[in-house]
């Protein structure tokens, strides 16, 4: 049976899938999402997300509700096995650079119910669960034809798109059909995953606790007002079945709840995940792109899982809006890999990092960590990397003129500053491209901006915004529809004629 085609199809219903899917229907774009579950995934996985992606959340129009479901964390805690804290990076609880808390914990089948309940409203988008896909070909006039199952009276169904996007995990379908592989980073550790639900006070203070030690590395965060989270890695020879009871769990959670009784504690779920690093060889072939874990797999010693998917979605989701409605030529398409890829790279890397730096060593390592983690405030930069939840600028491409001066805007987010009436640049701003400057253009160059349908902001004297510009030797900023500065500098004129221009 061939059902109605559309211009996008997503596979895959996760955050990543669900997040692409609302962002082009607020470009009025038509999107089919297929699903091979009626419904959310009910465990939860993902726990943490920082401020660049709360601004993403609030893009999507959910961002009062997600600060219901969600509570900020105080940082980071470093711990030796006796359980001493060797170091504590503080995150700013309050709205910081971009309007949110730097840390936010969450219930992720919370967020992903939230998510959906958003998209319903969308007319433009059209979720089909219960629908497995079973194979993607070369469909007509180079378009991509999509075969489901459903799982329910098991017909098969065809639906042909202009683009697609595999959003389908890490075992996706669609990244073997478009000829990619996973290139393996040679990390892979089995952890223990353990949920627990209480009304008891633990007591503990606020934020990540990290307990590093080569024997038994572990995590303690707490998530929601009655629900904890741990992690730690299991031993060759262990399973979690090992550790299904409260008596099994309690010589590794007695830390965090000594004066806790077994009858206060509630387990929600004990399970074992394989932590890994791999990032596709390819992101995109033709109509057809990757995103989330379909094209990266970051292990969460960083809490950038998840929100590695999102950024993914708001990369390309303006692009391939644009492209449709004529407005960007398709050449922009290109960039989507060329800025996402690295930036997922690195962000893999420092996973990569702070995980080695848990765990690696033996005894030795363990000495190396009692001395060195409590003198890292020390070495020039790294206590801002680690307190600071800025993750690292986009590389030089199409849509980000980068040059070679040091402490440049471009590649970078511009911050989401609260303005007149209160109210947030990002809203300010909408979704097209906007120029802020602290110069007014000349009338010439404003109506060549409104004509590419760019919004023309003024940061006024005084304001932090125009201290940010100051700060980055610019008196103007060409910014992005995903807030990305794609140019900074001094000549107004200039930057104003910067915008990208229509296809041919």
């Amino acid at each position: 049976m061939r059902a109605k085609d559309a211009p996008v199809v997503v596979i895959g219903a996760g955050p990543t899938g669900i997040t692409a899917a609302t962002l082009l229907a607020q470009y009025g774009v038509e999107v089919l999402v297929l699903d091979r579950w009626a419904g959310v995934y009910p465990q939860p996985r993902a726990v943490h997300l920082d401020d660049e992606v709360f601004r993403i959340i609030d893009r999507l129009g959910v961002a009062e509700e997600f600060a219901k479901i969600s509570r900020p964390a105080l940082g980071l805690r470093l711990l030796d096995p006796q359980m001493t804290v060797l170091a504590q990076f503080h995150r700013d609880p309050s709205h910081a650079r971009h309007g949110y808390p730097q840390a936010n914990m969450f219930d992720q089948p919370e967020l992903e119910a939230l998510l959906r309940t958003n998209l319903e409203r969308r007319p433009e988008v059209t979720l089909r669960g219960n629908a497995e896909v079973t194979d993607v070909t070369a469909g007509e006039r180079g378009r991509s034809r999509v075969t489901y199952v459903d799982r329910l009276d098991g017909t098969e169904h065809t639906v042909e798109a202009d683009y697609l996007l595999g959003c389908d995990g890490a075992n996706s379908l669609v990244r073997r059909r478009v000829g990619a592989t996973m290139r393996d980073l040679h990390f892979e550790q089995r952890w223990l995953v353990i949920d627990i639900a209480t009304a008891a006070d633990l007591n503990q203070w606020a934020g990540v606790h990290q307990l590093c030690s080569p024997h038994r590395a572990g995590t303690f965060m707490q998530i929601g007002d009655v629900r904890y989270r741990w992690e730690f890695r299991l031993l060759p020879g262990e399973t979690a079945e090992d550790f299904s009871t409260l008596p099994a769990l309690r010589p590794l959670i007695e830390p965090w709840t000594t004066r806790i009784d077994d009858d206060q504690l509630e387990i929600l779920r004990v399970a074992e995940y394989t932590f890994r690093a791999q990032i596709a060889d390819r992101w995109r072939r033709g109509n057809t792109f990757l995103l989330g874990d379909a094209a990266h797999l970051t292990p969460p010693f960083v809490g950038q899982g998840m929100g590695a998917g999102l950024r993914d979605a708001m990369n390309l989701a303006w692009k391939l809006a644009g492209v449709l409605d004529g407005s960007l030529d398709p050449a922009v398409l290109d960039t989507y890999e060329a800025e996402r890829k690295p930036h997922a790279r690195k962000m893999i890397d420092l996973a990569l990092l702070v995980g080695r730096a848990m765990t690696a060593g033996g005894e030795v390592g363990d000495r190396l960590r009692r001395t060195l983690v409590p003198r890292m405030h020390l070495m020039p930069g790294m206590r801002n990397k680690i307190t600071d939840s800025a993750t690292p600028s986009l590389p030089r491409s199409a849509l980000v003129h980068k040059t070679y001066r040091p402490r440049q805007l471009t590649g970078t987010l511009c911050p989401n500053t609260e303005e007149e009436g209160r109210q947030r640049l990002d809203s300010l701003l909408g979704n097209a491209f906007a120029l802020i400057t602290t110069v007014a253009p000349a009338a010439a160059d404003q109506t060549y901006v409104e004509g590419r349908g760019a919004t023309v902001y003024h940061a006024q004297p005084g304001t932090e915004l125009a201290a940010w510009l100051r700060r980055g030797g610019a008196c103007a900023a060409v910014v992005r529809p995903d807030r990305t500065v794609m140019r900074a500098g001094r000549d107004v004129h200039e930057l104003c004629r910067a915008l990208p221009t229509r296809r041919p």
